[in-house]
């Protein structure tokens, strides 16, 4: 009896492993061919960046922030320029942490557009977006240069690259422009602009 079933998870096994090799190759075949343009439907995305503050404002700021984003696809372009790639409507949560400054946290939620460029054999793909949200931060408007109220606004830009791991994971670097303000709802209304390094990892379904 066990010799028995020895031989049938032999046969069983060495049945798979050509389906398991062929699989591996549909995967390459999918990142190198030149051919139409396998864009994602859908993609959710884990981020991390950290932001200094514009020598504008007096505080010095420095902030961490993660980001958790869902995207999908919406359009494409496909031909032989450099533009070949396609575009997503995205919208994310926020939550940073300020390591440095009067305010201690902000939380938010933002949506917008990022453009996917895509060429032929290669799993580099550049990438810039743009965003618009809102958000809550514990604000000190006794603090000269500090946010005057609680609720404020935000916009993102980012440009970067992504590499294609695999069929399903991206890692992603590029560089973030935050900016906060409550849009002259108080006055005086002290905006907040911050640059820094992002990264991330991106699943695609």
């Amino acid at each position: 009896m066990t010799t028995r079933r020895f031989l049938v998870a032999f046969l069983v096994l060495t049945s798979c492993l050509p389906l398991a090799h062929a699989g591996n190759e549909a995967v390459s075949r999918r990142l190198r061919d030149p051919g139409e343009l396998d864009a994602p439907t859908l993609e959710i995305a884990a981020e991390t960046t950290y932001l200094w503050g514009s020598l504008a404002n007096p505080n010095s700021y420095e902030v961490a922030g993660q980001f958790i984003t869902l995207r999908k696809r919406w359009g494409t372009i496909e031909n032989d320029s450099w533009m070949r790639g396609y575009n997503q409507v995205y919208f994310l949560v926020m939550a940073q942490p300020f390591l440095r400054g009067p305010e201690n946290f902000y939380w938010g939620i933002s949506a917008g557009l990022r453009y996917n460029f895509v060429q032929p054999g290669s799993r580099w793909q550049p990438y810039v977006s743009g965003g618009v949200g809102l958000g809550w931060i514990d604000s000190h408007a006794e603090v000269f240069g500090a946010q005057g109220q609680d609720f404020t606004f935000n916009i993102l830009s980012a440009a970067g690259v992504s590499y294609q791991v695999n069929e399903k994971l991206k890692v992603t670097v590029g560089a973030l422009y935050e900016h906060f303000s409550n849009a002259g709802q108080t006055q005086p209304n002290p905006s907040l602009n911050l640059f820094g390094p992002q990264v991330g990892l991106t699943y695609s379904f």
